[in-house]
């Protein structure tokens, strides 16, 4: 599921298109007429979309787009004079008239963006540090001395025993460790 975010100078607009969102399977997460009140709605979500118009009462969509965390998408709406001003700044946007299948069609595909990067995150590796990485070692060389397994049994034998307790490969290492040095 994605934030959206709904940020138009005139709160009618702006709930008018959260309306169409909500018929249409997209759940905002808030809907304001400044940037300051968007950047607070992005407070504690992770990504999203804000769907802004070019000014709004407080800044005008670049500084909004200075502001946006990391993980966060513009959506903007403008006539398209204004539009020919943001060309090449990874902004997507819709003109003015906006004809409602465009609107959702948009917003579909920015989301689905934002569900691959998540799911892209969550599959790539994590990176150990020095210390996790020399604990691992530590335990895999203590492993091999006192029970004489080759380096890679000893690591199968750490990975089965994580697996099997339900925590990570760095925690068993530290376990292995507290019970064989005693």
């Amino acid at each position: 599921m994605t934030n959206i975010i709904v940020a138009l100078p005139k709160l009618d607009d702006a709930k008018g298109i959260k309306n169409v969102l909500v018929r249409n399977g997209f759940p905002v997460a808030g809907v304001c007429t400044a940037g300051a009140q968007a950047i607070s709605h992005m407070d504690g979500l992770n990504d999203g979309i804000v769907i802004c118009s070019y000014k709004l009462a407080d800044m005008v969509y670049s500084e909004l787009q200075e502001c946006l965390p990391p993980g966060f998408e513009m959506l903007l709406i403008a006539s398209d004079h204004l539009l020919s001003q943001c060309e090449g700044s990874g902004i997507v946007c819709l003109s003015m008239p906006l004809k409602v299948h465009d609107l959702i069609s948009t917003v579909a595909m920015m989301s689905e963006g934002i569900v691959r990067r998540r799911r892209k995150a969550r599959l790539k590796p994590k990176v150990r540090s020095a210390d996790e990485e020399a604990s691992i070692k530590e335990a895999k060389e203590l492993l091999m001395d006192r029970n004489h397994m080759t380096e890679e049994e000893a690591h199968r034998y750490l990975q089965k025993c994580s697996m099997d307790s339900g925590t990570n490969l760095v925690e068993m290492a530290l376990m292995v460790l507290s019970m064989m040095k005693e």
